[in-house]
């Protein structure tokens, strides 16, 4: 039973800190999907708070994950958990049952569920915790009480500084379809013999003056008497949705520049600014660095936004901003990049660079010969430099969890 007792606590603890690490790396996700929620049960007065939410949900959950997972104060762990799976596998039920938010986010972008999918994982996760629970007080202690509350903080620090760094940057680990590498045309073609979407026709005529519904086979076609009133589509089965789906790009005059932009044989920058109104205006006025570069070299140089036409004009004007703007949908801007701006490079389609408005390339340090060389090598730099921070935290906390279990001779 002992046996039993540890694997159950480690099984929750992983799902708690996966769960947890997921969201952490995307704050502004996790925020977003808190909207969702807030939005879809009628309750927009709290959208403000819904960034607060996230950061202590999230750091609640990887804290709770790691303590389980160690074996930390199982207690009150324990009940904390059960309060905490008490509370969201009802709510799971019920967007299972209405659907009112497609995508629950528990997993963040890493892993997608059903509402019913999510609902059967919590009532497993649920099941196992009322164990844990039930078993709370013959579970060994970890070790002294100021070393757990120790250790407690420590997950709780780990949280914030992984959410802190990828705010003022970009997620550590990129899991959205839009991640640096990815072509982007690629992802948006359905593969040869994945299913498609399937659609019923439905015809409306009307006689004596009642409109009635028919199908094109029974339509009556050869009766004269019946005047064509409507047709409409409607969808009876959703076939393969690409990764990417929504990916448009629109001129101010109203012309579809999508086709131009990714099948360009050169190298394109698309500032992203979801909402020109609350965008970072130091990086809008650098991007004017940017953007005179790019029209010396002829190279694309592309500021996409869902803000409206007048404010873009406004704000254009104000700040005096020489490149050009265009629209899109903003939902698929902020899953492009984090960042309000953001930056992207592409090449053929192909996401080369990405960047958060903090981290924008200095425009004096690329060229037209080794702009590529150059974008490639500061890519690869915070790429190597983020591999080190992590690796290192990883040792210090295995060594100093190391350390605890040797003096204190525990096996958990």
């Amino acid at each position: 039973m002992n046996t039993v007792r540890k694997i159950a606590r480690i099984i929750v603890g992983m799902v708690f800190i996966f769960s947890g690490f997921v969201k952490l790396i995307d704050p502004l996700g996790s925020a977003y999907k808190f909207s969702d929620y807030f939005a879809a049960f009628g309750m927009s007065f709290l959208q403000p708070l819904a960034f607060p939410f996230a950061v202590m949900m999230c750091i609640a959950e990887f804290a709770m994950g790691a303590c389980l997972f160690m074996g930390i104060k199982m207690k009150l762990t324990s009940t904390l958990v059960l309060i905490f799976m008490s509370f969201f596998t009802p709510l799971t039920l019920i967007l299972a049952l209405f659907n009112p938010v497609t995508d629950c986010g528990c997993f963040g972008d890493a892993i997608k569920l059903t509402n019913w999918q999510t609902f059967y994982k919590n009532l497993v996760l649920l099941a196992l915790i009322i164990f844990i629970f039930s078993n709370r007080k013959k579970y060994s202690p970890f070790s002294t009480n100021v070393v757990e509350f120790s250790m407690i903080i420590l997950f709780c620090m780990i949280g914030l500084g992984l959410m802190t760094y990828s705010y003022f940057h970009l997620p550590l680990v990129d899991f959205r379809p839009y991640h640096t590498g990815v072509n982007i045309p690629q992802k948006m073609t359905i593969p040869a013999g994945m299913p498609r979407d399937e659609y019923k026709t439905l015809l409306y005529y009307s006689k004596n003056g009642k409109i009635v519904e028919f199908t094109e086979d029974n339509y009556p076609w050869q009766d004269t008497t019946w005047k064509w009133v409507d047709t409409r589509s409607v969808l009876v089965k959703e076939g393969y949705k690409p990764p990417i789906h929504d990916f448009n790009i629109v001129s101010l005059q109203g012309n579809d520049i999508t086709d131009v932009v990714l099948n360009s044989q050169g190298y394109n920058f698309l500032l992203i600014a979801h909402d020109l109104n609350k965008a970072n205006v130091a990086a809008l006025k650098k991007a004017n660095e940017l953007a005179l570069f790019c029209m010396q070299n002829h190279i694309g140089f592309y500021c996409l936004t869902s803000t409206g036409k007048k404010d873009i004009q406004n704000i254009r004007q104000h700040y005096q901003l020489d490149y050009d703007f265009y629209i899109a949908d903003e939902t698929t801007l902020k899953t492009i990049v984090r960042s309000n701006p953001g930056l992207l490079l592409l090449k053929e389609g192909t996401i080369i660079g990405k960047w958060h408005f903090k981290d924008f390339p200095d425009p004096k340090f690329l060229n037209k010969n080794f702009m590529s060389s150059q974008i490639e090598e500061f890519t690869r730099r915070n790429e190597q430099l983020t591999a080190v921070c992590l690796g290192l935290g990883f040792l210090l906390l295995m060594s100093i969890i190391a350390l605890v279990l040797k003096k204190k001779k525990i096996v958990i």
